[in-house]
């Protein structure tokens, strides 16, 4: 099994687990030999109010059956390559999109899921619907709003549909553009532009490396970036390693200073 990744290896078993978990349900001795999800992590869920307060959280060693995968940081485009990609894109729809991601922080899903109505140009403004159906307002950069905004005037078809980014021709004109629509329009501009990075998340990634190098609060970040959780944010730290350079210079000099 060596020649497979350690996360497919871990669908795989995630897969096996759901079959002994159906089992479970048939005969409540049968043992799941891989856990997941809660079970694996808690022996109870450990809620600190109502009938399980008085219960202690104890670890349950994970099944040794998983393996260990590797955390990879996001991939950020450098400020060459990002320019290349978005000058590629040809129509105001693909610029807008791209905009988004890269000046917004959006995910291609949350650009996709995206209704003419959650967005203020005037007042620059988006709202936002991410993982787990939760909303939150994001700061609409006025160079994407006026993208967006000669879209919607000259470019974007007629339609009975809400959603802000439609396909502009073919069999299916005037229905939401797709997950695999943008995929398609992403691969076409990496090989014209040859920017062989340039995948939809990786604007994202770009704009989280450019707000931590510009110093930005972790928490603004992680709000703008709509993380459920800091340590998710904490790692576009990682990728500025200029920045984290200066800084260091920085309190150093302060110390110094101060011990004169």
């Amino acid at each position: 099994m060596d020649r497979y990744a350690a996360t497919t290896i871990n669908r795989r078993l995630a897969a096996i687990s759901g079959l002994y978990s159906f089992t479970g349900l048939r005969d409540p001795n049968a043992i799941n030999p891989v856990p997941r999800g809660r079970e694996a992590r808690w022996l109870v869920a450990g809620e600190r109010s109502g009938m399980l307060a008085h219960t202690r959280r104890r670890r349950q060693p994970r099944s040794a059956l998983r393996l260990r995968e590797a955390r990879t940081l996001p991939v950020a485009l450098s400020a060459p390559d990002a320019a290349a990609l978005v000058a590629s894109l040809r129509t105001w729809r693909d610029r807008a999109i791209a905009g988004l991601m890269l000046w917004c922080g959006l995910r291609s899903c949350e650009v996709l899921g995206l209704n003419v109505t959650d967005v203020d140009i005037g007042g620059r403004w988006i709202t936002v619907t991410g993982k787990g159906a939760k909303q939150r307002r994001v700061p609409l950069d006025p160079d994407v709003g006026a993208v967006i905004d000669v879209y919607l005037l000259a470019e974007r078809p007629e339609s009975d549909s809400d959603r802000l980014f439609l396909v502009a021709k073919g069999a299916t004109r005037g229905q939401g553009l797709t997950p695999a629509g943008l995929r398609t329009i992403f691969r076409y501009h990496r090989e014209i532009s040859g920017v062989t990075g340039g995948h939809p998340h990786a604007l994202r990634h770009t704009f989280g490396t450019v707000l931590a190098e510009a110093g930005v609060d972790l928490a603004v970040m992680q709000a703008l970036l709509g993380h459920a959780h800091v340590d998710t944010t904490a790692r576009y730290v990682h990728l500025a390693p200029v920045h984290v350079k200066g800084e260091f210079d920085a309190a150093r000099a302060r110390l110094r200073n101060q011990a004169r």
